[in-house]
């Protein structure tokens, strides 16, 4: 059905090609480019298709992205680089006619600024070329959204107040490690929250607001309010909307380490000066950190993301949570990465499958929930990532 290119051979990335390598009758021909071409080779040794091509590339380079893209000639791309590569990546589809999907937004390199206005401002270049751009689409964002969709489609007449939850209940035996890339991970998490209410964004310090939420089959954690991307989006596309929040599970000595980084200098992302050479605190920080990839084979426990919406139907006030939990064993039996890498990629794969099957084509640039749900919700339960729903529970928020 169609021709598929995957940029990034990392967690996420290892996670598509998997999944994609098991949808052979809508991915038809697959090839994984990364700046390390010895990556992608052993990704493919791991899935063991040696019809999966390879390729190294480099993709803050829109040259060789378009010589890339023009010599294999992908009807899509799966973006699962740095989100600091999504604009470099948009700009050679747009030069080749290639069809793109990324799971984050845009964040320049040298500032943590998470908005998706720099992707937004690519919309009528998307509309004008007749290829389509799906953004966001892994768990948080990409699930979060489509199951806000799906929501507002089936269950809800007007969403009023939104709460996306996010729980890592696994445990990896590691003093400390960051479940996917560090530098990304730990450039969230240290920004000032932000959360939508009456029409405006209210700014908090960096995990200033937290409570006890209960997660299915894990219970009680310390949930900690964050600014998380697609509450932009969501708030834009259901303005009924009075509040919108994200919460994020840490525990205490997670949080210990991150303290202690911060304070001593080392999550800086400006340049200092070592022994005559320029490197960034954060990056080194990476180098030595425990690789997400190499997370998997000792990871215990699951994962629980969802939905927790309040609203109105038929003029009375109804309660709604839509969640899933991701053993982090389970997914390293199948992919051989740890679940956190498994809840971005399936979606990932699934978002490239609704393309290719003309479900989820359009030209110009979308976040997931502009899209039809029900597809992509029919697959998740398919590809393994099953979804429940609790209707008129407390919703602890």
């Amino acid at each position: 059905m169609g021709k598929t290119l995957i940029i990034g051979a990392g967690g996420v990335g290892t996670v598509v090609a998997h999944k994609v390598a098991q949808n052979p009758d809508v991915f038809t021909e697959v090839m994984i480019a990364s700046r390390t071409k010895a990556k992608c080779d052993k990704v493919v040794e791991a899935i063991g298709n040696p019809n999966i091509k390879t390729a190294q590339v480099d993709a803050d380079n829109v040259d060789e992205l378009v010589a890339l893209f023009n010599e294999f000639k992908p009807d899509i791309v799966i973006n699962v680089a740095l989100p600091y590569q999504d604009l470099t990546i948009m700009e050679a589809c747009l030069k080749t006619g290639v069809n793109y999907l990324d799971t984050a937004n845009y964040e320049p390199k040298d500032v943590a600024h998470f908005e998706y206005s720099w992707q937004w401002a690519y919309k009528k270049r998307f509309e004008d070329a007749g290829l389509t751009a799906i953004l966001g689409c892994g768990f948080d964002p990409g699930v979060s959204g489509i199951y806000t969709a799906y929501a507002a489609k089936h269950h809800f007449d007007e969403i009023q107040y939104l709460d996306i939850v996010d729980c890592n209940a696994g445990n990896h035996h590691k003093a400390f490690a960051t479940n996917f890339n560090p530098e990304i991970n730990i450039r969230e998490i240290t920004q000032n929250g932000r959360y939508y209410e009456n029409g405006q964004w209210v700014t908090t310090k960096p995990l200033e607001i937290h409570k006890l939420l209960t997660y299915p089959n894990i219970g009680p954690k310390d949930s900690y309010l964050l600014y998380h991307e697609e509450l932009e989006s969501l708030v834009k596309n259901y303005p009924t909307i009075k509040r919108a929040r994200f919460w994020m599970t840490f525990g205490q000595e997670y949080l210990t380490h991150l303290r202690v980084i911060q304070n001593i200098g080392m999550a800086r992302i400006d340049e200092v000066e070592y022994n005559g050479v320029k490197i960034v605190p954060l990056q080194f920080l990476k180098a030595v950190l425990p690789n997400p990839q190499d997370l998997g084979e000792n990871y215990d426990g699951e994962t629980s993301i969802g939905c927790r919406i309040r609203g109105l139907k038929d003029g009375k006030e109804r309660t709604y949570y839509i969640y899933n939990n991701c053993s982090h064993h389970a997914a390293y039996l199948e992919t051989g990465m740890q679940g956190v890498s498994y809840t971005t990629g399936v979606p990932a794969m699934i978002g490239a499958m609704m393309f290719l099957k003309g479900l989820w084509k359009k030209p110009g640039v979308f976040n997931v929930e502009e899209f039809d749900p029900d597809p992509f919700m029919e697959q998740l339960n398919k590809q393994g990532l099953p979804w429940h729903e609790v209707f008129d529970g407390d919703l602890e928020l």
